[in-house]
């Protein structure tokens, strides 16, 4: 049995989240312009750039590395952000996916401690999880990135480490410069209690 990382559409209260496309431009060009202070980590296109991150994202899935995402308010019907399914890992003797990773997840600043974020993860793990059936799911964050950090760890995921040197950095100014990562994950043991952690935490949010 083989595995094509295709992520199907994921629809919650909140927020729906439907495969990356051309249509979702306009709305992401306008949410990247949005309040941009919770980005000195994480790579977040500029408005005039998003046209191009769509392309990129969409070369990267064309290669079956990548499952790329819009995150789109329920509430506007508008594209508020993007995340994705990445580095699936598949057992070489059938083919069948043991782990992925979920991570270019980035969001507009007046989408943010709205539960959107709380809601996609629970969308994303939970088809990983019951849908898929890994036993691993990963995310990697810079390591100096403490809200980024707070943010994984509340949505039940566990702190493994830090990979040195792991990937390139996207901070400003850094340039060709190597990031250290911290590395979080979710096993399949740990998903029920997961599952009910992040089920409470939307209910606030309704």
């Amino acid at each position: 049995m083989s595995f094509a990382l295709v992520g199907p559409v994921l629809e919650g209260r909140l927020v729906r989240l439907e495969p990356l496309g051309h249509q979702h431009v306009a709305d992401l060009a306008v949410a990247a312009e949005q309040d941009r202070v919770a980005y000195d980590y994480t790579w977040v296109p500029r408005g005039d750039e998003v046209a191009a991150y769509v392309d990129s994202q969409l070369a990267r899935a064309a290669t079956g590395t990548v499952a790329p995402y819009a995150q789109v308010s329920r509430a506007t019907g508008r594209a508020v952000g993007a995340t994705a399914y990445l580095d699936p890992r598949i057992l070489p003797d059938d083919g069948r996916l043991f782990a992925v990773e979920v991570g270019f997840t980035w969001l507009a600043g007046t989408a943010q401690g709205t539960g959107v974020n709380a809601e996609a993860k629970y969308l994303l793990f939970r088809h990983a999880f019951e849908e898929w059936g890994v036993g691993r799911l990963d995310l990697k964050t810079d390591a100096r990135n403490a809200r980024s950090r707070a943010a994984i760890a509340s949505v039940g995921a566990r702190f493994e480490g830090v990979l040195r040197n792991w990937s390139r950095s996207w901070a400003p100014g850094e340039a060709g410069r190597l990031r250290d990562s911290a590395v979080f994950s979710v096993t399949a043991e740990e998903w029920p209690d997961c599952r009910a952690r992040l089920e409470t935490r939307m209910a606030k949010y309704r």
